[in-house]
């Protein structure tokens, strides 16, 4: 199996390869692509590359992912106690759906801690700049929490190609929970 490090580079270089082939296609007017989409796609691949990856099942130990978190790597310890190396963690769709999940569930505290002070934070001494479009930005979630389809399609297939690419590494067969260099007993 690939150490995490190896996975990380698997999954940089085939975002470079989609990334290339994407805007070949492009240039080409074979394909438009919406740079909210492309945005929202190469974040979540990169975020389940390096900060959400299946190795979390061993956050325990030293892996890559949970170091990425710096000194909030210790949440993800728990998801290490709950799912078993390879069980679980390691499958095709429910696996990446866990740590999205247990994530949720992390947030959902200072989310909702947060969120009265957002909606009612007054930003008329804020002058027009980035700190303004953050907050401003944050505001209109809350108060319309519509995303956009394409954008939310995006997020979902960078995410799970990143998740997938770490099971192909691993020679785990989709949804079976099998490697493909498995040897059969008789």
């Amino acid at each position: 199996m690939p150490s995490g490090a190896v996975h990380n580079v698997i999954n940089t270089l085939s975002l470079l390869a989609v990334g290339s082939a994407a805007g070949y296609a492009t240039q080409r007017g074979l394909i438009r692509l919406e740079a909210g989409a492309v945005l929202s796609f190469c974040g979540a691949f990169m975020a389940g590359t390096y900060l959400l990856s299946p190795d979390l099942d061993l956050a325990e130990q030293h892996v890559s992912s949970k170091r990425n978190w710096g000194w909030l790597g210790f949440l993800w310890v728990p998801y290490g106690w709950v799912f078993s190396h390879r069980g679980l963690s390691h499958t095709w769709l429910v696996g990446p759906l866990t740590r999205l999940v247990y994530l949720a569930l992390l947030l959902c505290g200072p989310v909702l801690l947060l969120r009265d002070p957002i909606l009612h934070w007054q930003l008329d001494g804020v002058t027009r700049g980035p700190l303004y479009d953050l907050l401003k930005s944050f505001q209109g979630f809350w108060l319309r929490p519509q995303v956009a389809r394409d954008t939310l399609i995006a997020l979902a297939l960078g995410y799970y190609l990143s998740q997938w690419l770490h099971l192909i590494a691993d020679g785990v067969a989709p949804d079976m929970n099998v490697r493909f260099n498995r040897r059969r007993s008789r």
